[in-house]
């Protein structure tokens, strides 16, 4: 009976726990440590698939929370910070310090930024240019 009434009493509480928290990085890195109620260190990063990402000490995350009682914790998500002006709904941008790669709407690909080719670049099909092994440029005439 007492175990019964333990396990019941577990159950309230897990369900009165939230399953995510918003928290502020301490401690940046892809094992993050994040203060929400508390602070929890070593939590993992996870992102959308095919996006690398690591949150900075002072970003505001989503930590998720699972398992038993909610013990087990990841950083899932970051406030993305101001919206790039006249970005509509289901445009994509993606930024780190001054550099940025904007997916727009209406096919428009806008980068900001230094960019750095490793391999061939090619426009519609046409060799543009050819980055050599000693990292010199090639200009196809």
């Amino acid at each position: 009976m007492w175990i019964g009434k333990e396990m019941a009493r577990a159950g309230q509480n897990r369900e009165e726990q939230a399953s995510a928290d918003f928290g502020v990085t301490t401690i940046g890195g892809a094992t993050a440590a994040v203060e929400t109620r508390g602070e929890e260190r070593e939590l993992p990063v996870f992102g959308p698939g095919g996006y690398c990402w690591q949150p900075r000490a002072g970003d505001t995350v989503l930590v998720v929370k699972g398992g038993m009682g909610g013990e087990e914790r990841c950083v899932a998500a970051a406030d993305p910070g101001e919206m790039p002006e006249g970005m509509q709904p289901g445009e994509i941008c993606i930024r780190s310090g001054d550099s940025a790669i904007f997916l727009k709407e209406d096919g428009t690909i806008a980068i900001t930024g230094k960019v750095a080719v490793s391999g061939s670049l090619t426009l519609n099909g046409t060799p543009v240019a050819v980055v050599t092994a000693g990292g010199g440029v090639q200009v196809p005439v």
